[in-house]
């Protein structure tokens, strides 16, 4: 990656990204989820259900991966995933359309907020692979 503006243009551009927790187990899960709704620095916010598996697998251990693919290029970034139920995280990504989810609107206790920071990533382009830092994008 070049900077993280391309990196987060890249990721804007999907129509749905892939989310990564530890069961358990210690077995990886992964879910096809909505594309952010924002993103800033490090972090990736995304909304979800609350009482999800997922909310509860990060809940017991945060350490997540996000996997994003269009074409022939992939990008995969590891960090870690927060579950938000705070009412200014769920504020802050809520659209009047959710309502269709959550009936209770933004208050909806089964309403949450993710938000993955990232540490590093990978990038497969071309037949090539690339590491990088997100401290130095």
């Amino acid at each position: 990656m070049r900077t993280r503006e391309q990196l987060y243009d890249f990721i804007r551009q999907q129509e749905a990204l892939y989310v990564a927790s530890v069961d358990e187990d210690g077995f990886p899960n992964i879910k096809a989820m909505f594309v952010p709704r924002r993103i800033e620095k490090d972090s990736i916010y995304l909304s979800t259900n609350t009482s999800s598996l997922r909310a509860r697998q990060y809940m017991k251990n945060p350490k997540a991966s996000v996997y994003i693919v269009q074409g022939g290029e992939g990008i995969m970034l590891i960090g870690s995933m927060e579950v938000l139920q705070d009412a200014e995280s769920k504020r802050s990504i809520w659209r009047d359309e959710d309502v269709m989810y959550y009936r209770e609107g933004v208050d909806d206790p089964d309403y949450c907020v993710f938000r993955f920071t990232a540490q590093k990533g990978r990038r497969y382009c071309a037949g090539k692979s690339e590491d990088f830092l997100m401290a130095e994008l």
